[in-house]
């Protein structure tokens, strides 16, 4: 099973960007599309942003214009660059596979906390 470590997160002011990472121990290609989600404090765990290995994006309308997803497939590695962040984006961002279930493998997340 491949393992997923994503990293990057932070506190920064509410206007400020972040950059986060998805290290996979495995090809992601083999994954296929990637993803990123997001759960915030007392929430469920919501879809963010896709990429498929061919490089297509797809995003949620709350974040269009502010962050990009992206792949490198050479070092198993997926990233979500977040810009004009608000207190909105407060969450635990996750990546995975596309559609995998909450019952399935996640990583620990990384924290982003936006202050006002």
């Amino acid at each position: 099973q491949v393992q997923l470590v994503e990293s990057g997160g932070d506190l920064v002011q509410a206007g400020g960007s972040l950059r986060l990472s998805c290290a996979a121990s495995g090809s992601i290609f083999r994954l296929g599309t990637m993803a990123w989600y997001r759960q915030a404090p007392g929430k469920q765990r919501d879809w963010v942003a896709s990429i498929t290995t061919g490089g297509n994006t797809n995003y949620v309308d709350s974040v269009k214009g502010r962050f990009t997803i992206s792949r490198d497939n050479a070092k198993n590695t997926v990233y979500l660059q977040m810009n004009s962040l608000t207190p909105e984006d407060k969450a635990v961002y996750y990546c995975n596979k596309l559609g995998t279930s909450r019952y399935n493998y996640w990583g620990q997340g990384t924290q982003v906390t936006v202050s006002s």
